[in-house]
């Protein structure tokens, strides 16, 4: 009779899909600090997040201004709401450039390999930008402060404009994170996204009265998602009608969420 010995199989990690709900969120806000502690090694991402937006600021109040409002002050007040739209839905291509860089440089790769839940890269990401979203929100009410800019509701109005804008650039931010997904390269997706942000944002409230539109463009601004957010953030900040153009909004965020989130996700996993 021979003498029959058993080994034990080695130890195999849990599969990615198999990540309980408590470890997800932890390995999505490592990530996310993953993310953020980038700007302190690329310098060069915090320039852009805050030169870009002072910028536009400064451009668009002292080369426009005077001509649209007839004074630069007054176009301040009315441009500083839109820029902040302009800037939230612009940075959701930073969203999709970075994704799409991880991808084809091979990140998405080695976390994959990793026993952490296959989403906690991608939640990760948008987090970290929502934050940087949060940021620049500050920026720009800050220096347009310092340019005379006055918020002529409340701390309340203030909080509530920041709280809406980030809700609606992070429900914008799944169509960006698809384009981010589906393009080939960083340099196409900053072509495909950014022309899709440019109309959107030219073509609403955001910087002119849609009331000087030729008839056929307003019939199009008054139905632009950035139209009516712009509206709403406009009021929060100095005044004005904000619980229609608000409700607007929402309701444009969530149809954003619904189409493109499953899709972005679809696509994410079939990615990577």
């Amino acid at each position: 009779m021979t003498a029959m010995t058993t080994t034990a199989a080695p130890a195999v990690a849990a599969p990615a899909g198999h990540v309980g709900p408590l470890a997800t969120l932890r390995q999505t806000m490592t990530l996310a600090w993953r993310s953020l502690v980038q700007v302190k090694h690329n310098p060069w991402e915090l320039l852009d997040l805050s030169i870009q937006p002072i910028m536009f600021l400064l451009l668009f109040t002292y080369v426009f201004g005077g001509a649209i409002s007839g004074s630069t002050g007054d176009y301040l007040q009315f441009a500083l709401p839109g820029l902040l739209v302009q800037n939230a839905l612009f940075y959701t291509l930073s969203t999709a450039i970075g994704l799409n860089t991880d991808i084809t440089k091979g990140v998405f790769d080695r976390l994959r390999s990793l026993p952490i839940a296959r989403t906690a890269p991608l939640s990760g990401r948008i987090i970290a930008d929502t934050a940087k979203q949060v940021w620049a929100f500050a920026l720009l009410v800050g220096f347009g402060m310092i340019l005379g800019f006055r918020v002529e509701t409340s701390v309340i109005g203030l909080l509530g404009a920041l709280a809406l804008l980030v809700v609606v650039a992070l429900a914008m931010s799944w169509m960006s994170v698809l384009i981010g997904l589906k393009a080939s390269s960083p340099e196409k997706v900053q072509m495909i996204a950014f022309s899709t942000m440019m109309p959107l944002t030219f073509t609403s409230s955001a910087l002119v009265p849609s009331q000087t539109f030729p008839e056929w463009l307003r019939v199009w601004s008054d139905i632009n998602p950035v139209t009516h957010l712009a509206d709403a953030i406009r009021g929060l900040l100095i005044g004005g009608e904000v619980a229609h153009a608000s409700m607007i909004s929402l309701l444009w965020a969530a149809g954003f969420a619904v189409v493109f989130a499953p899709l972005a996700i679809r696509a994410f996993r079939v990615r990577v």
